[in-house]
């Protein structure tokens, strides 16, 4: 290995430190008797009790150290934040950018050369991938892999999208107490993400697509020997890379950005990806929201026969070819000649992978569904955006008008919807406000408000609804999202009151509200900012500084605003 690398400025010292250094790892346990400049390997691990979809990481992180150790490396394992996205309230969203803080801060200030990412659940995969991307040493990330199907009175139950829907079921009393539990019980089939196309499998796939993860690994079973056998490559591989000084901010161009765009399109993928892949791209000063997005969803169908837009679960998409089988498909569709972080490009990888289920991956011709999957839509009411995936979307209901009814909160929310006295019908268009990520904060999935009992019983089962928050990956109806600017800013969004005539039209990217500009004056003018939750600590600094969903809910510090701002900044080694 060449001398030069960061690690050498610890181990090498010329005064008292480099002894220092050696001797602390001495002291843990390393041997560094013939240690001569071996490259130091992180391994940023979000293992973590408190998260099931992330418990089998630590079995990884195992094989990953045998690789780093095959190709010479040192390998040093280090915790970073995990963020589970069942048990973290109001959500995981409002922490995705400490962990990017907590991954960049670790990779500045010990003498790591480069760094294995080690997450599965949503946010924590972006969260890896910010953080190291500001930090920009060479980067390979792994992920744990989706859960085993749970099984209900015979059949496969999807993590979420099956969840939603019996849940309707058991608001409207159509299951029993006893059957609800039993549905819980088999939802609990072990470690690993949601076995559907939320968020946490898109995510996953589109790190496949960025040429950042081995192609194959995402949709791989917890407990398969091909994911060990991944991981452990993925561990030699580092070492090169460290060598070869491949960087993540040389693998992850603007094209490469776009080919993930069209992936996710393609799998159907989850609303949340527009933020995290916006906010990825931001790292890096690269510019997706909204055009990219409109863009290439205009021409790349849903091809992915996977729930919530599609039938089936992960464990046959996997088998079906998964995501490198979806990126054959979509042909010209994606640039194949990009680099990875294999060193060699998209192209050589894809030559011969093939599709072995024409029913869950279909093609271009012949979709689950016709493009777009995902659209940005911009209006009066969202001067900066709001998403909606059509995928998940009743296709009556991209083309309507129909009176508000403005929900203040999402407290607001619960107390109301079920009350038989609400004056709605099915034409209705439900709001909810105050939900975005400074009024929370973090912006969290309440997005697919429930159809009010009373409109159920009438055997209604989706009308539009529209909010600043997100929505679970899982999730699907005829749901606008992200609005930007949200409610805490106080734009005609926070304006809108029950009753306004709302027009939502999906195929030319519209919705607004007729509202006229001396009534919206008048209600400027009485309007006042929701109160700060949090008076100290992180969520404090998140609400200050965090940024809208059209830059992807960074936080303003945290992104830069030129390539001037983007080189990695080096600590000062001397004594502590």
């Amino acid at each position: 290995m060449k001398k030069g690398l960061r690690s050498h400025r610890w181990f090498f010292g010329v005064n008292e430190t480099g002894l220092l250094h050696q001797g602390a790892l001495r002291s843990a346990g390393f041997n560094l008797d013939g240690y001569a400049g071996q490259p130091v390997i992180g391994i940023a691990n979000t293992w973590g009790e408190l998260n099931n979809c992330n418990m089998s990481l630590r079995s990884v992180a195992e094989e990953v150290k045998k690789g780093i150790r095959d190709g010479g490396g040192i390998p040093l394992e280090f915790p970073v934040i995990t963020l589970g996205e069942e048990l973290m309230k109001p959500t995981a969203g409002l922490y995705r950018n400490l962990l990017s803080m907590d991954v960049e801060e670790n990779l500045r200030a010990y003498p790591i050369d480069g760094v294995v990412l080690l997450g599965n659940c949503d946010k924590t995969v972006p969260g890896l991938l910010m953080g190291a991307l500001s930090a920009n040493l060479p980067t390979i990330q792994l992920n744990a892999g989706p859960k085993k199907a749970g099984i209900y009175k015979g059949d496969k139950l999807g993590s979420g999208t099956d969840l939603w829907k019996y849940w309707e079921e058991w608001r409207m009393g159509d299951i029993s107490s006893g059957e609800w539990e039993k549905i819980g019980k088999a939802l609990s089939c072990g470690f690993g993400s949601c076995n559907t196309m939320g968020t946490a499998s898109t995510m996953n796939g589109l790190l496949e697509a960025l040429g950042i993860m081995p192609l194959g690994l995402s949709t791989l079973p917890v407990d398969s020997e091909k994911r060990f056998a991944l991981s452990r490559e993925a561990g030699k591989r580092i070492v090169e890379m460290v060598a070869e000084d491949l960087r993540p901010a040389t693998i992850l161009t603007a094209q490469v950005f776009k080919n993930a765009v069209a992936v996710c399109m393609a799998l159907g993928g989850s609303t949340n990806a527009v933020i995290h892949l916006t906010a990825i791209a931001g790292r890096l000063n690269i510019q997706l929201y909204p055009d990219v997005f409109n863009e290439i969803g205009k021409r790349v169908p849903c091809i992915a026969n996977v729930q919530p837009s599609g039938e089936r679960l992960m464990d046959e998409f996997d088998l079906a070819g998964g995501i490198p089988a979806v990126m054959v498909q979509l042909g010209n569709l994606i640039d194949t000649g990009v680099k990875t972080y294999t060193g060699e490009i998209l192209k050589t990888l894809l030559a011969k992978i093939k599709v072995t289920d024409a029913t869950l991956i279909k093609t271009i011709a012949g979709p689950v569904m016709s493009a777009p999957t995902i659209a940005i839509l911009s209006g009066n009411m969202a001067p900066k955006g709001a998403v909606i995936k059509i995928a998940a979307a009743s296709k009556h209901l991209l083309q309507h008008s129909g009176a508000a009814f403005v929900f203040e909160n999402y407290e607001e929310m619960l107390k109301l919807i079920d009350d038989e006295s609400l004056a709605i019908d099915a034409s209705t268009i439900l709001v909810l406000r105050n939900a975005g990520p400074k009024a929370v904060p973090g912006m969290p999935e309440w997005g697919m408000i429930p159809i009010p009992k009373k409109l159920r019983k009438m055997g209604i089962t989706d009308m539009v609804r529209i909010s600043d928050a997100r929505m679970s990956g899982t999730g699907f109806g005829t749901v606008i999202l992200h609005v930007t600017p949200e409610a805490a800013m106080g734009g005609v969004f926070a304006l809108v009151k029950t009753g306004d005539l709302i027009t939502v039209d999906v195929i030319n990217r519209k919705l607004s509200v007729e509202i006229s500009n001396d009534e919206l004056d008048e209600r400027k003018a009485l309007w006042k900012p929701p109160q700060v939750l949090h008076k100290r600590g992180y969520p404090r600094l998140f609400i200050r500084e965090v940024l809208q969903a059209d830059e992807g809910c960074d936080l303003e510090f945290l992104k830069p605003r030129s390539d001037d701002d983007l080189p990695f900044i080096e600590p000062v080694v001397g004594r502590s």
